[in-house]
């Protein structure tokens, strides 16, 4: 698996969602994107990728932690909920337009990699967050991936 395997960023805001409250629950479902792109870029991933786990709309944003995917793309039943603030009437039980994965905490960095971080680094110049730091889900490459766990304080990806 570990050749087969990809790697993702994904954004929370950490007083909606965060690395510590992962941990707390273990595993929990990644739902409410509303980003087709975003949307597309979950159907894509396998059990087993690896995700780094971003803190946004927080002073500073950046890379908090590791969490793996654990469940694979299905539909998102917080767009067919009206009282749900992600509710889509549009997006229908038997059509749905929305997806969403499970995710189960991994690990935190002993540090945070901050997006000026990210930033700064040359090797991280062609990394999507860099280029585009509004899409909520994203593709990582590994070597990128490998190098953002290094600067969060962590020398290997696990497994």
């Amino acid at each position: 698996m570990t050749d087969e395997r990809r790697f993702w960023l994904m954004k929370t805001e950490p007083d909606a969602f965060s690395i510590d409250e992962l941990e707390r629950r273990r595993r929990a479902p990644w739902d409410g994107v509303r980003n087709p792109q975003a949307r597309n870029h979950m159907d894509a991933m396998k059990l087993g990728d690896l995700v780094l786990f971003y803190h946004s709309s927080c002073d500073p944003p950046g890379v908090v932690g590791i969490a793996r995917v654990c469940e694979e793309s299905h539909p998102d039943p917080t767009a067919f909920d009206p009282n749900s603030q992600y509710f889509d009437p549009k997006s229908k039980p038997d059509a749905p337009r929305w997806r969403m994965v499970d995710v189960e905490f991994v690990a935190k960095l002993p540090r945070m990699v901050t997006l000026e971080a990210l930033k700064a680094d040359p090797e991280l110049a062609d990394m999507v967050v860099v280029k585009r730091t509004r899409l909520s889900v994203q593709p990582v490459a590994r070597g990128h991936f490998e190098h953002v766990l290094r600067m969060g304080g962590l020398e290997h990806v696990p497994e």
